[in-house]
């Protein structure tokens, strides 16, 4: 019976098939992009290779025949719906649950459709130096629609149109025809607000080392850091731009250049079937010395809350000696569950000093032990997986500071010197890991007692307001340490400075939740 079943659903895409002339196949791959790397596409000649591709990929099968039916209404063939048991209004009915195609890859496809030919000449004759001419689509009447398909890809091919970038584009629409401008400001008036299915872009195979070379944002003193959006008002859309090409960062040797590498870079896939555990270690009562860390717990509870809302499953611990943290970090470290999850998250708000944080014990843990229980060889489960940690402590000596701020480190009188240890050396020495630091070495962090930490509350709400912009994670901790940058003690003396380090070798992109951030549901 099986058999039948599977036979029968081959035929139904056969059937499907020989009704699909040569533009329609184009336009199935070009909607495809996203969804199915370029090396198989470029290979395909008909619609029955797409299927096969697709559910080679598990996006396609007898049970689930969505994303065909999708496909099809959106290349407007409403009358093949009926052979996958769909009509266009069901479609439609269903597309905001289980939609896959991207309001990106649309607004281009519908942009296409409104190209002609002439537009298409005009379009190839300003871009003629950005391409090669190798590669320029041939242009005719018959495959007018076709053309401006394959010169979409090459613009993404050579990293000059992405989700996040389509200024080129606006400016030749407004060049050519301003009418096609309008499609593309409502992709960017509805980009800040739509949800959608977030897709790896596989525009290049990345060319970054695997090897754990890190890239760390300097403190002020050593170097200016520009935010990727530094003049981004807290009320309007950020101004849509590449995540790393406005960051002035020092990188070794062949990464200097990094608006080029920028566009090669890809992001890491996150549209598995689950996104993620992320625990949250929350030490707010010590056994000795320490002092109670009085507004923590505001900290644990605005971390749960927004990775609940990015996806993840969050796990609180609460006030774990040094021992229990290493049996907490090996449990997890052996868990078989992270092989169907896209990313490991984890998170320790404690006491500190310079590459460690402390047990309720007042024993020290070093941040490079605990990050090392998750390098491939230790957790091959997390293996090519981004892993973020993120470390609200001090990393040095406590300051004098106002009553209603208080800092997580020892009492003076108690502090011991220590060896200044960087971030980039609490780091394993491998690809895909993050660590954000609430502060740079031998410094001290900032929390209010009633408001919790400057870091952690600026962490939280620059995530609700940039990840539905599709901001990478490396441009929100920018604006991160902006925000933290700006603030102050009610002195006016007193200031702070988060400092991340990461072996990322992709760009780390949350999906964008359907939901509205938890500080918008009331």
């Amino acid at each position: 019976m099986e058999a039948d079943v599977s036979l029968k659903f081959r035929q139904q895409l056969l059937l499907i098939d020989e009704n699909l002339v040569a533009e329609d196949v184009a336009a199935l791959k070009f909607l495809c992009t996203d969804l199915l790397p370029f090396r198989k596409l470029e290979s395909v000649k008909s619609a029955v290779d797409i299927f096969q591709l697709l559910m080679a990929e598990e996006y396609l099968n007898e049970e689930d025949t969505f994303l065909l039916a999708e496909l099809l209404y959106r290349i407007k063939c409403h009358s093949l719906l009926k052979k996958l048991g769909y009509t266009k209004e069901k479609v439609q009915e269903c597309l905001h649950k289980k939609g896959r195609v991207s309001p990106y890859r649309q607004m281009l496809y519908e942009l296409s459709e409104n190209i002609t030919n002439e537009m298409l000449k005009d379009i190839i004759f300003l871009l003629q130096n950005c391409l090669p001419k190798r590669r320029i689509p041939l242009v005719c009447e018959e495959r007018a629609k076709c053309s401006a398909l394959e010169l979409l890809i090459l613009l993404e091919k050579q990293g000059l149109l992405t989700e996040n970038n389509v200024q080129m584009l606006e400016e030749v629409c407004m060049n050519v025809s301003p009418d096609l401008l309008e499609t593309v400001n409502c992709y960017k008036r509805a980009k800040v607000s739509l949800p959608r299915q977030e897709n790896t872009l596989p525009i290049k195979e990345s060319s970054l080392s695997h090897s754990g070379d890190f890239r760390v944002f300097p403190s002020p003193q050593e170097t200016s850091i520009k935010s990727v959006g530094s003049n981004i008002n807290d009320n309007k859309a950020a101004n849509l731009t590449q995540g790393f090409s406005d960051m002035n960062l020092e990188l070794p040797g062949e990464f200097s250049n990094v608006e080029n590498e920028s566009k090669k870079m890809t992001s890491y896939k996150m549209d598995g079937p689950h996104r993620g555990f992320c625990l949250v270690i929350n030490n707010v009562n010590f056994d000795k010395s320490l002092q109670e860390r009085k507004g923590s717990c505001k900290d644990a509870g605005e971390l749960e809350r927004v990775f609940t809302w990015l996806g993840l499953d969050v796990r609180t611990y609460t006030d774990l000696t040094s021992q229990e943290i290493k049996d907490l970090l090996r449990t997890w470290q052996h868990l078989q569950d992270h092989k169907d999850r896209d990313c490991f998250i984890c998170c320790i708000l404690s006491h500190g000093e310079s590459g460690a944080i402390y047990g309720k014990d007042e024993e020290l843990v070093s941040i490079r032990m605990i990050m090392s229980h998750f390098t491939a060889k230790q957790c091959p489960q997390l293996a090519e997986k981004p892993k973020l940690f993120f470390i609200q402590a001090c990393q040095g000596k406590e300051i004098q500071c106002p009553v209603y701020v208080e800092v997580d480190a020892r009492i003076p009188d108690l502090s011991s010197m220590q060896q200044s240890i960087s971030p980039s050396e609490s780091i394993p020495e491998e690809a895909d890991f993050l660590l954000g630091m609430a502060t740079i070495d031998g410094y001290v962090s900032f929390r209010h007692i009633q408001q919790g930490a400057w870091y952690i509350q600026a962490l939280c709400s620059k995530l609700q307001l940039l990840v539905p912009r599709g901001e990478d994670i490396l441009s929100i901790l920018t604006e991160v340490n902006e925000d933290v940058g700006r603030r102050v003690d009610r002195l006016g003396t007193k200031k702070q400075m988060p400092q991340p380090a990461y072996t990322l070798r992709r760009k780390f992109i949350f999906p964008i939740p359907r939901d509205p951030p938890p500080s918008q549901q009331h």
